[in-house]
Parts: C-alpha cells; structure tokens; sequence
C-alpha cells in the first residue's frame, strides 16, 4: 500500500528535515503524532542527531518530541502537585510562564512518555490522568470589552467542544462552573485549573475606560473557583503584575503566591549553575564566534541577561528568550526590547509622575510597596519591578528592607532609552549619534563639546515656566544621556553635608555636576555659587584617593525655560 505522506516527502525531495508549520502544510499532514508515526526514521534520524534551541516554543510536547534543549523545572511541578493548594505566581514577560503551564498540562494529564530523563520520571510514581481546563491570555489583545467577551466565548467554546458538553449559557461564568462540575461527573475526578497571563485583559486596556470593565468581567469569571473548590485537584496562575486579589479572584484570598518564596526563585528562567549544565555546547560556539575565551563569554553574558532575584540570598536566573536568542544568532543583542515595546511600562510612565531618583541607584523598598500592584495608586514601583524592569539585589534583615536595581546591562540600557524618548524628542537616529558624540567627547575630557550635546537635547524638552521651576526639570534628562555613555553615573549622591545633583566616573575622570536655575541673576554668579558648593561640601573628597582626573561643572539654566544657559568648569 502506497503511504501518501512518504510518496509527498519524496516528491519534495525531503529528507531529514526539522518540523515547521510550512513542512506541514507541504505534506498535509494534520499532527505531530501524524508525522511520527507515519515518517518515524526520518525524524528520529535528524532530531536525536541535532540539539534545538526552544525559541518561542511554548508547547511542552512539541519541545520534547524534537529534542529541544529543556532546562528540568520538573521537581517543581512534582512539589506542588503534592498539595491542592491554589498557587499564583507572578513573572515578567518572556520568562517562561507559557512552557510551564504547558508542562503542567501534561503532567497532570498523564503523559509518562514525555518526561522520559527529567527528575520528575523517578519521583512520581502513579501517572493519574486528570481532565485540565486550560485558559491563556496570552495569545490576543484585550483592549476593549467586546474584545474580552469575544475571545471568553471562543476559549469556553473550545474547551465545550474538548470535554463534549453543550453550550449552556450566554454568562461566562456560568459556563465555567458548568464545565467544571460537568468534568467531574463525566471522568469521576477532580479537575485540574491552569490560568496563564490572567492579568493580560486588564493591562492591555490600562488607563482606558474599559480597564474597570475588564476587571470586574475577570472578577466574575473566576468567581466560581471559589464555589467549585470541591471539584479542583490543583489551580495554577501566572500573570505579569499581582493585581489585587480582592479585586479579581473574589474569595481566593487563600492563594498561595510563589513569587517571592526562596523554593520557587528559579521555577522560570535560568539559573547560573543550569546554564552551565544544559547549555556548554552553545557557550562554546558563542565564545568562537566572537573571539573570547569560556571566562570571558560566561561572564558576558552574566552581565548582559543574568541578575534577576525573584527573593533574597538566592542564585541569580537568566532570562530565557534573551539566552536563548544570544546563542542561536552568537550575538549579545537586546532581544528582550527587541521582541516588542514593552507598552505597559510606556503607559505607566506616560500617566503617572517621574521621579528619576526613586527609581534608579538602587531603590530601598519594603515588601509590600513593590509585591502588590493597585490600579488606582500612584505608585509606579509595583508596575516597574513586576514587569522586570527592576530586581531584588539586596535585603536587609533586621529592617526587613529590599534594594531593588537593574537586574544587567541589557534592561539598564533598554529602560533608559524608554525614559530618553520620554523627555527627548529628537529622532532616535540622532539621539543614537549623539550619545556617542557625547561619550567620545568625555572620554577626551572635551567638556565645551559634551555640554553642547547636552544642551541641544535639553533645547527639545517642552518649555514649561513655572514660578517654583527648579534644576529637578532637568536633572532627569542629564542624568539620562550620561547613563546611555555606559560609564557610572548617579544622582542624588549622598554624603555627610548634602547631595551632589550628578556624577559621571570613567576609568580615568570623575566628573561632578552641579546644576543651578538662573532666577533672575547674573551667569558668573550662580556658576561661581554652585562650584563654591561642591567644594564646601566636599562633593569630591571620597574620589580623592582614586588618582583620577578631577573635573567640578556648575550647570546653569534659566528659569525662563530657555534651557541650558552654559557652564563653567574647574579642574
């Protein structure tokens, strides 16, 4: 008998090839399980010869059956599984939440076969099949009402359709109670809940009219998780942000959220000892292709995708898609930015007031002003850390405070550039040019052509005058295009008699910004009254004893909103 799907590989000229959508749909062919079990040689041939980099892959059977790279999350699924507690945990974007829930799914749905090596082969012994109602935000956009509805009806549709009950009613809510009680009389067992990106609905209509109307829409829909908690075996959330429980999941205040819990810090991502274990081949190829050695590679790309800590005292966890698109283009990109605007954080600023210095040099916080977003509150800081932006780097016990900070260079560079857009409204070509202008010109100490620079860009700032209007108007901008030079730069920085408002170090300068408004008087007197202020307050006394090349620049602007008057600069 003639297989129509190996005379199509023939006819194609195919041979050992790797599985795509487009190769599909050449062969006709419906499934994965299709292609296995009708051209089994082929596959096995290419895919157990080969190692695959999981880039976008979100399906845990699609991962495992073509010998995708997978870093073993599975002890965890297998921990938590062993309660029926209702857990939340909270990640930022392209961290892995999607890969999982999806292993999750499979998990509890019995699939022995695709754990096959992974630790959780060993550990669990009975392989119940339960039935898992899955619902993902993830793949569409919510920002209207109708588009919530819509895609509600199509997710209950599906899952109707999977389990085969009939429609029952036109109330979302309703129908999901209907199907999970339903799951359970028809197999006899509990039912397994899996919610990924249950926020996306409600940041997706952020600062609109209908972020209300998608909440309280959410809010009805998971309503019944409360009431069929006879019928769940295990409830798993991810989101983005941690909305307010009481807002959202109603009665399912006793959610256990894993966010900050030390077990949990490396159940998404990878971890420093992980990258090393699954990933040396690819570290290598790296280090050749860009002419650097192991050390060197390893420590590149630390400092470019590592540093995120979900908790204190914990090993740091690379972000997985930028690691991965490291390796498979062999280049240290900015892949995160660069997989799409990171539009919750450019609403976020675009609504709510800046203030520069709480956010960068190493912000001190207490728990719950980051771990809980509000959507009626003015702090930015929830928004900032749980969308990744920011990341725990210290913790102090006594006080039981946090520092939060960047957590590499790749989102320290892409959250500036986010803030520089903000303020500066010269085209992004020109704003690139500058700031290497900017950084040659620092690098030669040619402050006359760094400040030109600098007061070009401060000239396309909106010219608001205002009778309080102070250097903090422009303190932000400063700031921004210094940091963008890659050398060290902060704001604010405290000693014992006050606060210098700038300081950029290089590997050989210190330089030490005063800025000062004109209000009315004379250019050589506000100069000469900040540089009399950095050095009665001792501004440089701590880089001292570095040998470096000392540079004190009084700043002034005019309060006319006129901008950047000049300089005066002391050695």
């Amino acid at each position: 008998m003639i297989n129509p799907i190996r005379t199509r590989v023939k006819h194609l000229g195919i041979g050992c090839f790797p599985y795509t959508k487009e190769l599909q749909k050449k062969l006709k062919i419906n499934s994965v399980s299709s292609l296995m079990e009708n051209f089994p040689f082929l596959c096995y041939n290419f895919y157990m010869n080969n190692r695959f980099l999981p880039i976008g892959i979100q399906d845990f059977e699609k991962l495992r059956t073509f010998n995708n790279v997978y870093v073993d999350k599975t002890r965890y699924i297998y921990e938590l599984a062993r309660t029926s507690s209702p857990y939340f945990l909270s990640r930022p974007r392209r961290f892995g939440k999607s890969l999982l829930l999806s292993t999750m799914e499979y998990y509890f749905r019995g699939k022995k076969d695709l754990f096959k090596g992974l630790a959780i082969e060993n550990m669990e012994k009975d392989w119940v099949e339960y039935p898992v109602v899955k619902i993902s935000f993830g793949a569409n956009s919510y920002a209207t009402h109708d588009k919530l509805l819509s895609v509600l009806d199509d997710m209950l549709n599906d899952l109707e359709t999977k389990f085969g009950f009939e429609k029952n009613s036109e109330d979302p809510a309703i129908r999901l109670k209907h199907l999970i009680q339903s799951a359970n009389e028809k197999t006899g067992k509990q039912v397994v809940i899996l919610i990924d990106e249950y926020d996306k609905p409600i940041l997706d209509a952020l600062y609109t009219e209908y972020e209300e109307q998608n909440r309280q829409e959410l809010r009805s829909f998971y309503s019944p998780l409360k009431d069929c908690d006879q019928y769940i075996r295990f409830l798993f959330i991810t989101g983005i942000t941690k909305v307010s429980h009481v807002n959202i999941f109603s009665g399912l205040n006793q959610l256990n959220d894993i966010s900050l819990t030390q077990s949990y810090s490396s159940i998404c991502g990878v971890s420093e000892s992980e990258l090393e274990k699954y990933f040396m081949p690819e570290i290598e190829a790296l280090a050749q292709s860009q002419e650097m050695s192991l050390e060197e590679t390893k420590a590149k790309l630390a400092q470019m995708y590592d540093g995120y800590h979900f908790t204190h005292n914990v090993e740091g966890v690379y972000n997985p898609f930028c690691l991965l698109k490291c390796f498979s283009d062999k280049d240290f990109g900015s892949y995160w930015f660069e997989s799409g605007m990171p539009s919750l954080l450019v609403k976020t600023l675009q609504n709510q007031p800046l203030e520069l210095t709480t956010i960068i040099n190493g912000r001190k916080a207490k728990e719950d002003q980051f771990k809980n977003y509000a959507p009626d509150s003015k702090n930015m800081l929830p928004v900032i850390y749980q969308s990744g932006y920011l990341t725990i780097k210290d913790f102090d016990k006594a006080k039981r405070i946090y520092t939060l900070d960047f957590p590499n260079r790749e989102i320290e560079d892409g959250f500036i550039n986010i803030l520089l857009k903000k303020f500066v409204t010269v085209p992004y070509d020109d704003l690139g040019l500058a700031i290497g202008n900017l950084c040659d010109a620092l690098e030669l100490h040619d402050l006359d052509k760094a400040l030109n620079i600098i007061k070009s860009a401060i000239a396309d700032l909106p010219t608001v005058v205002k009778k309080d209007m102070c250097e903090n108007y422009y303190e932000p901008v400063t700031h921004l295009m210094f940091r963008m030079t890659g050398w060290r730069v902060v704001s604010e920085l405290q000693n014992v008699c006050g606060r210098s408002d700038v300081v950029v170090a290089s590997k050989d300068s210190v330089f030490i910004f005063e800025l000062k408004m004109d209000k009315g008087r004379s250019f050589d007197q506000v100069a000469e009254e900040a540089l009399t202020q950095i050095d009665a307050n001792g501004y440089s006394q701590r880089f001292s004893v570095s040998g470096k090349a000392m540079y004190k620049v009084a700043l002034v602007f005019s309060s006319e909103g006129k901008g950047l008057l000049g300089w005066k600069v002391r050695e």
